[in-house]
């Protein structure tokens, strides 16, 4: 027969309440740890551990009775407030919902009771030694590797879902330009009209918050339409037509000297880089990337034949700009640019121009010396308006020419 531990006034204790002492799977950090940025942690990895917000409220007005900042070392990490203390901790919270959220806490591992033989919470001392009746913290503190790892799967999965945001935007935004282009080079298609009306559609969808799921729905949908725009528009005389428009704009570029080089063109900031080269964006924007999103008039097809590294690192096809945003993301680890100098590029360039200038510097990674701190200097010349992408480009289509 089974037997089950009875704590004073006939609580029964779990079992899942021993196995938070006995589990040997867990590893003991051995170092202190903040029991705040674990709170934090937590919270980030709450359904992980089948917690809820007010779960981790009382956490924090347990956490708050532990003198020390941090939880482990030497520091025995049981606290014995009373009910009344904690519930005027937690502003008042009834008592009953106290202890229920405390329950809960218990059954996910995460806090373990240790009962006095007379169900009260104190601490006494017999000589040197200090034996202490509450709630012990230790099961928090014996999972803090467990809960950080389940923090950063979260905020991977975060991320994923963000940059698939990000690369659906980009996008709907491709179809709304190549709808309007369409429109005018073969005027009176009901396709263009069914484009467009994706676009918006997919516009106000992006207002709400979407799962993964729904995002990559969402991305084979405007794929597939994409795909179809551009085998419409590129016809023999489209493609004559901008074969023809490459050829004028980089005999253009090619008369002027400051574009020669990378490094001069970024140090001289010329006329060419007083005027960014971009235009705003298409009718039908989202109202989050208002004001903000810019589309270089640069074609892409340029920056692809003046990038041909690119190919090398990044096997996927690219023909429209969401796809070189995609290039770029993963090009982006491997070239030692942070996350945050990506971010903060996209902010102030747009993602489109980000884009270009990270392929653009991969074509000369072995002429720069950082390019993290590169990316940062071409910012904070595109956040005072004194940067284009253009002459880049081009500098990198007349050292192909000449070499």
């Amino acid at each position: 027969m089974e037997y089950t531990p009875i704590s004073p006034f006939m609580r029964p204790i779990s079992h899942a309440h021993l196995r938070v002492v006995e589990r040997p799977e867990v590893s003991v950090p051995g170092k202190p740890i903040n029991k705040w940025e674990l709170l934090r942690e937590l919270s980030k990895a709450q359904a992980a551990f089948g917690v809820t917000e007010r779960d981790l409220t009382v956490m924090q007005g347990l956490l708050s009775f532990f003198p020390d900042d941090a939880l482990g070392g030497n520091a025995e990490m049981v606290v014995f407030p009373s009910n009344k203390a904690i519930c005027e901790r937690l502003n008042g919270m009834p008592c009953s919902t106290m202890r229920r959220h405390i329950a809960r806490l218990v059954d996910a591992g995460l806090l373990m009771r240790r009962d006095s033989p007379n169900g009260k919470r104190y601490v006494r001392k017999h000589g040197e030694e200090r034996v202490a009746f509450g709630f012990d913290l230790s099961p928090l503190y014996c999972r803090s590797e467990e809960v950080a790892r389940a923090a950063e799967a979260v905020r991977e999965a975060e991320d994923r879902v963000r940059r698939l945001r990000e690369v659906v935007s980009l996008m709907r935004r491709d179809l709304a330009a190549l709808a309007e282009f369409g429109e005018e080079i073969q005027p009176g298609l009901g396709l263009w009209d069914q484009f467009r009306d994706k676009a918006v559609l997919t516009a106000r969808a992006l207002r709400r918050k979407l799962t993964l799921e729904e995002l990559s729905a969402y991305r084979t949908d405007l794929e597939a339409l994409l795909d179809r725009a551009r085998n419409v528009i590129d016809g023999p005389e489209t493609e004559e037509m901008n074969t023809n428009g490459a050829k004028t704009e980089r005999h253009h570029h090619n008369s002027n000297k400051e574009s020669i080089d990378l490094e001069p063109a970024l140090e001289k900031g010329g006329a060419s880089a007083a005027a960014p080269d971009v235009e705003t964006d298409a009718p039908g924007a989202d109202v989050e990337e208002a004001d903000t999103r810019r589309v270089p008039k640069i074609p892409l097809h340029l920056v692809i034949a003046g990038c041909p590294s690119l190919k090398t690192f990044y096997q996927g096809d690219i023909r429209h700009w969401h796809q070189l945003f995609d290039a770029a993301c993963h090009v982006r680890p491997a070239m030692g640019i942070s996350a945050s100098a990506w971010e903060e590029a996209q902010r102030f360039m747009g993602p489109e121009q980000a884009s270009i200038v990270v392929v653009a510097m991969l074509e000369r990674f072995a002429d720069i010396r950082s390019p993290g701190g590169y990316l940062r200097a071409l910012t904070s010349k595109a956040a005072a308006g004194e940067f284009s992408c253009g002459p880049m480009v081009m500098a990198l289509m007349s050292r192909r020419d000449a070499a």
